[in-house]
């Protein structure tokens, strides 16, 4: 795994929590600048930028360092029908990946 690896999970869950590089800079009291060299995959942050990272965006360093592919799921705050529908489209989805593993339509 390298840098652009971190960086575009880093993005992507940036985006998923929907902050700018600026806010996300201003929650970790350090400068725009040093996000977007992230996420380009210039340069990782130290281990303590890091843990707050995680904690801003509520997210595991092994997600963003790609050690583990598991993404923590909070779904306080859904209502009933709204989690129905996501687990829904969570089985859509591993479905289509499980098409896609075995080569064929099942």
């Amino acid at each position: 795994m390298g840098m652009e690896y971190f960086g575009s999970k880093l993005k992507a869950v940036r985006k998923s929590k929907g902050l700018t590089q600026l806010e996300l800079a201003n929650r970790l009291s350090i400068a725009k600048g040093s996000i977007s060299a992230y996420e380009q995959g210039v340069t990782y942050p130290s281990v303590d930028v890091l843990i707050k990272i995680c904690d801003v965006l509520n997210t595991s360093a092994d997600y963003l360092l790609g050690i583990s592919d598991e993404v923590a799921l909070k779904m306080s705050g859904l209502s009933e029908k709204q989690m129905e529908s996501f687990l829904q489209f969570i089985a859509i989805v591993e479905q289509a990946n499980n098409i896609v593993e075995d080569g064929k339509i099942n």
